[in-house]
């Protein structure tokens, strides 16, 4: 497989260049296979993936120990995979598959330390695999870029804190340095990170929710007056009736699994709607119930599945609104008349919009019939209490808040907000990605969080917005900004159009990459490097004042404690909390903010979060409490902080998703075996898919009309909205239970194909769901 990108530029010497042909998984040689797969979600699948896992990481001791600790309060640390609230009922094994693949990644005993930079050039591992990279193991020792010999050579925490801080106190604008976050961040970190960045003068803190829910938070906002979802983990338990819409819930949230089936099982009625029916969306064995597993007993996930085409999800939405407003004209009840008149606004603007709105339009949009609309639009007209619930599959697309505007739309037409078992309910895909936007990382603020950080910290905060991650690269690009700090992730290869972004991280003076592991930003870098590594989640956090707790955020707006089990990968590794404070430290000497003394005790974070952060109000009692504390919600009191003091109905026209003649409409997403950009193997089980990633699911349709076999090579072409172009050459075309003019494949391979400045005008995400492409036989093949 290759790349190619029309507007890729020439690298620069020494610089990372990335090989010819690379690959991400770890078995280039084995021989594909593609099965169709027809067994439970979890159940017995899962545990032997798991027992493989652990026994491959030679984890036999500390593995099970850890899966005992994971996710449970008294002594328990939370798990660095997704953001799926804990269970309330004191389940022991609140546990899942890729979660313990997670956590077992993190705990290797295998460690990249200064020999292996010694032995290897950073050309030289530019050419390994992503899967080879991180398959090395935990990095030990802060490591800096040497240009001459073109190594990371060994540095002291000390001078590495001095480099950040010079380079930073050299800026003539404080907004040429941008803070980045993945989202692992815990949340007093994540404050010090925020303050550090506006002690210094600017707002640029871009985000990984500028590419993934970027969208929920500005729609949830303009609707109801919060960045959030209203529900939590108990409204699950009580609903009537679940949509689920655009989520892979086996791998993405695959403990949102114990929810559906119990869901199931009290005769809920449960609504997947993807383009592709998912594991998740079929049967499961939730693995801790022992019975079930033993008897091969797998329980339902749906009552019924929609298979819209890419983007149509909105036209669906404003379908099953539709059929409710018209069956009211005969059964009152299917419309809550009260609630619309008491709590919201624009209700008869959207009447009208819904009856102006043709069937036949519904039906093209949507890729659906009529039939299915109406199917949907029954289930929810007889629940009494309704729960939507997405994830990327709506958001990364241009019009991503229309569309979750829309579910506020359908959810307010029956009272479906503020009382229990009914909401909105957005499901963010990492751990304390939902905390880091509550605790500063953003770089929109609001004038109230700016007055009050002000007066907690005595700071005084820019007042204009900074850059998200789109303009950050841009501005990288273009030598605006000149140092790129990242706390966690793999920012080369989480965003979109790969060579832009790699041309920008080589145009700064100086990257910093804050890692456990290593990976392809520690390669793709600026003139100078510096590779920072930090304690994971699993691991001791020892400070002066005794072993410290993190807390997390989780995407039902429940704050907990986290409390590492193991001793850290490495006597040299620093807390996150303790590296933001050594390059604060260094970057601000004249601050009067007191950095080594919060680091002694997180609880002294706490207190001074406590008086910043709106509903962190008595946080370090509160956070210690069973299950730590939810934080307010106004809307789910039926307060709504918008203009109007309403809930307001949208009013967007429907967009146009039809694919053009000839083109398809390509969706990225991970494959079963993946965290991220993180890749465990080349397969996907819950595909069918075994050795292979460079692949695209087809409509056999679609195929047979472009003369394409089964598993014939093929070359895919974007075209953006410039015009520009960009290409994967020798793709594996798969077919696929896809609809008509749709296709999919898996990130972080097919960033290539999104264009950096294809980015939604409604949330400034990526289009990453939707990208135009042609797709035909490969030349020569």
């Amino acid at each position: 497989m290759s790349t190619e990108n029309a507007a890729q530029e020439p690298q620069e010497s020494r610089q990372s260049p990335e090989p010819l042909e690379p690959r991400v998984g770890p078995t280039p040689d084995a021989a594909p296979q593609v099965r169709p797969y027809h067994h439970p979600a979890a159940g017995w699948g899962a545990a032997k993936s798991v027992t493989r896992v652990l026994v491959e990481e030679r984890e036999l001791v500390d593995g099970p120990r850890a899966i005992m600790r994971m996710n449970h309060e008294n002594g328990g640390f939370d798990c660095p995979g997704c953001a799926w609230p804990d269970d309330t009922k004191g389940l022991r094994l609140d546990i899942c598959e890729n979660g313990i693949k997670h956590v077992t990644w993190e705990m290797t005993r295998k460690r990249v330390d200064r020999a292996f930079f010694a032995a290897h050039s950073v050309t030289e591992l530019a050419g390994w695999s992503d899967y080879d990279l991180e398959n090395q193991g935990r990095l030990t020792e802060p490591m800096a870029y040497d240009p001459e010999s073109d190594h990371y050579v060994p540095i002291s925490w000390k001078e590495a804190f001095e480099v950040v801080g010079a380079a930073l106190r050299g800026l003539d604008d404080p907004n040429r340095a941008s803070f980045y976050t993945s989202g692992r961040l815990g949340n007093e970190a994540t404050f010090l990170y925020q303050l550090m960045a506006r002690e210094l003068g600017t707002n640029n803190l871009p985000d990984c929710s500028n590419m993934c829910h970027e969208a929920s938070g500005r729609a949830l906002q303009a609707a109801l007056g919060t960045g959030k979802g209203t529900v939590d983990l108990k409204d699950w338990e009580s609903a009537d009736a679940l949509f689920i819409l655009g989520v892979n819930a086996a791998s993405n949230a695959p403990r949102m699994l114990t929810a559906l089936a119990e869901a199931e099982r009290r005769g809920a009625q449960i609504v997947h709607v993807n383009p592709l029916v998912e594991a998740a969306a079929t049967r499961t064995i939730v693995p801790h119930e022992f019975l079930d597993m033993a008897l091969f007993k797998s329980t339902r996930t749906s009552t019924l599945n929609l298979q819209p085409r890419i983007g149509g999800d909105m036209a669906l939405l404003r379908g099953m609104a539709k059929a409710v407003l018209e069956q009211s004209a005969s059964d009152p009840k299917a419309l809550d008349a009260t609630f619309v008149e008491r709590h919201t606004a624009g209700f008869e603007e959207y009447r009208a919009l819904c009856a102006a709105t043709p069937w036949e339009e519904l039906e093209r949009q949507s890729g659906l019939s009529r039939a299915d609309i109406l199917r949907a639009a029954r289930v929810y007209t007889e629940a009494d209490r309704s729960i939507v619930s997405w994830c990327l599959g709506l958001t990364q697309h241009e019009h991503g808040v229309d569309t979750v505007r829309e579910i506020v739309n359908l959810l307010l037409l029956r009272g479906n907000i503020g009382r229990e078992g009914a909401g909105p309910s957005p499901v963010r895909g990492h751990s304390n990605v939902q905390g880091n936007r509550t605790c500063g990382i953003d770089h929109r603020p609001t004038e109230a969080f700016l007055d009050r950080l002000a007066d907690a910290c005595g700071i005084d905060p820019p007042r204009e917005h900074g850059l998200d991650t789109v303009r950050t690269i841009q501005a990288m690009r273009d030598g605006e900004v000149k140092v790129f700090i990242a706390m966690g992730g793999n920012f080369a290869l989480a965003a979109p159009d790969t060579a832009a972004t790699y041309a920008a991280l080589r145009s700064c003076d100086l990257t910093v990459q804050v890692s456990t592991k290593l990976n392809r930003s520690h390669l793709v870098h600026g003139r100078a490097a510096l590779i920072l590594p930090c304690l994971g989640r699993t691991e001791k956090d020892h400070q002066r004042k005794g072993v410290q707790r993190t807390s997390v955020e989780d995407s039902m707006s429940m704050v907990h404690l986290s409390l590492g089990m193991k001793r850290p990968a490495s006597p040299h590794l620093l807390s996150e909390p303790a590296i933001v404070a050594g390059m604060a430290r260094a970057a601000l000497p004249d601050s009067e903010t007191p950095w080594d003394w919060y680091i002694e005790d997180y609880d002294r974070i706490r207190d001074t979060m406590a008086v910043a952060l709106d509903g962190f109000e008595d946080f370090n009692r509160r956070v210690r409490l069973p299950l730590g504390f939810r934080i307010k919600q106004p809307a789910r009191e039926l307060v709504f902080l918008t203009p109007s003091g309403r809930a307001e109905f949208s009013t967007a026209a429907l967009p146009d998703v039809v694919p053009e003649p000839g083109t398809l409409a390509l969706g990225t997403m991970r494959s079963h075996d993946q965290w991220n950009t993180t890749i465990y193997s080349d397969d996907d089980r819950y595909r069918g898919v075994k050795n292979l990633r460079t692949l695209v699911f087809m409509n056999r349709a679609d195929m047979r009309e472009r003369g394409i076999a089964d598993m014939g090579a093929v070359d895919i072409t974007s075209t953006a909205k410039d015009g520009s172009h960009r290409y994967l050459k020798g793709y594996t075309a798969v077919p696929y239970d896809i609809p008509r003019g749709c296709a999919a494949g898996y990130m972080p391979e097919m960033n290539v194909l999104c264009a950096l400045g294809d980015y939604s005008t409604q949330s400034d995400q990526p289009i990453m769901k939707h990208v135009k492409v042609t797709i035909v036989p490969a030349a020569g093949g």
